[in-house]
């Protein structure tokens, strides 16, 4: 202090103390739920929804909406992260586990997942089967709405929100990696918001 003046050197100052640390960098909180699209919401009836699912070996089978049903589903509490840099915390959801979905991946190393409307994203497999992914179809409760992915989307909360696509409709194992809709136009391959990788080149 100096004649009654705090001064305080700027390289001194600590981290905001009232930062959650559950809100990546980059980030800021969202109470509601932006609704983003890569182009018109789908409305897929539940007696036409199917999730095809195609091995690397070229092999398919279809789900059923209720095929879907009769497998074990569970609640889920997450928070959800955006590449627009909103993050929602706490949400919940209620989704059978992709790896139940999959069942036997073979030596598949990678997914390219496709929705209704021909969107299309890629993971690492290892990101559905061996970490948290769900194929989700509520939303706080309620049947997932329209606008929001419904009837279920997938739901991938370890990284932004653009590979949790929505409407979906299939997945397709791969031995190579393969490029989605924004991952083509720029976006980072992966898109893990801890490290910021929201463009191609990040992190």
């Amino acid at each position: 202090m100096m004649d009654g003046v705090n001064v305080v050197s700027r390289g001194f100052v600590g981290r905001r103390r009232d930062r959650d640390p559950r809100i990546p960098p980059g980030q800021y909180p969202e109470r509601d739920f932006p609704v983003l699209s890569a182009g018109p919401t789908a409305n897929v009836p539940l007696d036409r929804w199917r999730l095809d699912l195609t091995g690397a070996d070229g092999t398919s089978r279809s789900l059923s909406w209720a095929d879907l049903m009769a497998l074990p589903s569970e609640r889920i509490t997450t928070d959800i992260h955006c590449v627009t840099k909103w993050t929602k915390l706490d949400t919940t959801w209620r989704g059978v586990p992709v790896r139940t979905v999959l069942g036997d991946v073979g030596d598949a190393r990678y997914a390219l997942v496709h929705s209704s409307g021909g969107y299309t994203t890629n993971l690492p497999l290892a990101d559905l089967v061996e970490r948290d992914a769900w194929v989700a179809f509520e939303y706080d409760g309620r049947p997932l709405h329209p606008e929001h992915g419904g009837p279920a989307r997938l739901l991938v909360p370890h990284l932004y929100f653009w590979k949790s696509a929505k409407w979906l409709s299939g997945i397709e194992l791969r031995h190579q990696d393969t490029p989605g809709f924004w991952e083509r136009l720029g976006y980072h391959d992966y898109g893990d918001p801890w490290r910021e990788q929201r463009y191609a080149g990040d992190g």
